[in-house]
């Protein structure tokens, strides 16, 4: 009866501690958990804004991922390290994605970001149609010079319409703007928040004619071995989005200051991006960029949207 009795107590002790131990256990593994490092090259942009949220708040450690966003000033940069293999994928613009699959660089969109050109005027100018025979900076035989066209197109005009001033660093467009040079010129924020601190205007944008002409891709190859992660990443995303919309802004918006360039100055005059979440590039942008850039002469290979759009994430 003894023995019998030592026995169950025993049974009933190993049970305990195993039942104690499995939840540390779970615990540990779901810490050492592999983290997939996903290498994003961007410009500095309010559309990272969510990635690097989700990596500060944690959502992209909950998702299995390392969110690593690689700035670059020029888009040159960023589309020369893709090419060499230093990233795994890039926030872009669809005109470069012709380029890109012209020059033989199998990358293929996965989403579409929140983001857009805006074309900002002096007091020369306060429409579109008032630069008829005005100079406007931007640069040329690239997504800007898309999005000047159909904002061109929009107003009745045509690009022959207007002067063109071919500028392709951001800050010199503003600078050139600031002293009357030009009349006007295609900008990203901060630039356009800094440009309507000195009171010019916000003439038109590529989100007010309905376009959007900005893409977020990655090499195939990647695409083929690492579609967990991208999800991952992209729910990571949509977790940061619903972040930035509910709670205060004094939250964040020292983000926006470090992380985009936005001066001190400005500050109360940050406008946040009402992000939503990630959605599918939508395929008459895809045809209308990919027409544009055949009939400047930068894509001269016949594809299809189905050759360059991806799945991965949206069914």
């Amino acid at each position: 009866m003894r023995k019998w009795l030592s026995g169950v107590i025993a049974i009933m002790a190993v049970a305990l501690v195993l039942g104690g131990c499995a939840p540390e256990e779970k615990q540990e593994k779901a810490e050492t958990q592999e983290e997939h490092t996903i290498r994003l090259g961007v410009m500095p942009s309010t559309d990272n804004m969510p990635f690097i949220i989700a990596q500060k708040e944690g959502y992209a450690k909950e998702h299995g991922v390392k969110i690593d966003l690689e700035v670059f000033k020029s888009a040159n940069d960023r589309d020369a390290a893709l090419q060499a293999g230093k990233l795994d994928g890039v926030i872009t613009d669809l005109v470069a994605m012709a380029i890109y699959r012209q020059g033989g660089l199998d990358v293929k969109v996965v989403a579409a970001p929140y983001d857009q050109f805006d074309l900002v005027t002096n007091e020369e100018a306060k429409t579109v149609a008032q630069l008829k025979g005005k100079e406007v900076a931007f640069s040329t035989r690239t997504g800007t010079a898309y999005a000047v066209d159909m904002m061109l197109r929009e107003a009745g005009l045509r690009r022959d319409d207007i002067v063109v001033n071919e500028v392709p660093q951001v800050p010199a467009r503003l600078e050139l703007l600031t002293n009357k040079r030009v009349a006007g010129a295609v900008l990203p924020e901060p630039f356009v928040t800094m440009a309507k601190a000195n009171q010019m205007t916000v003439v038109q944008s590529t989100r007010d004619i309905g376009i959007n002409p900005f893409a977020i891709a990655f090499t195939a190859s990647f695409i083929d071995k690492e579609s967990k992660a991208i999800r991952g990443m992209f729910d990571a995303y949509n977790q940061a989005a619903t972040y930035i919309e509910t709670a205060d802004k004094s939250d964040y918006i020292n983000l926006f200051i470090e992380e985009v360039g936005f001066p001190e100055t400005l500050k109360g005059q940050i406008e946040i991006p009402d992000y939503g979440k990630l959605e599918q590039v939508k395929v008459t942008d895809i045809e209308s960029a990919f027409n544009w850039a055949r009939k400047e002469g930068l894509l001269k290979k016949e594809l299809k949207v189905e050759d360059v759009i991806s799945h991965v994430y949206f069914d």
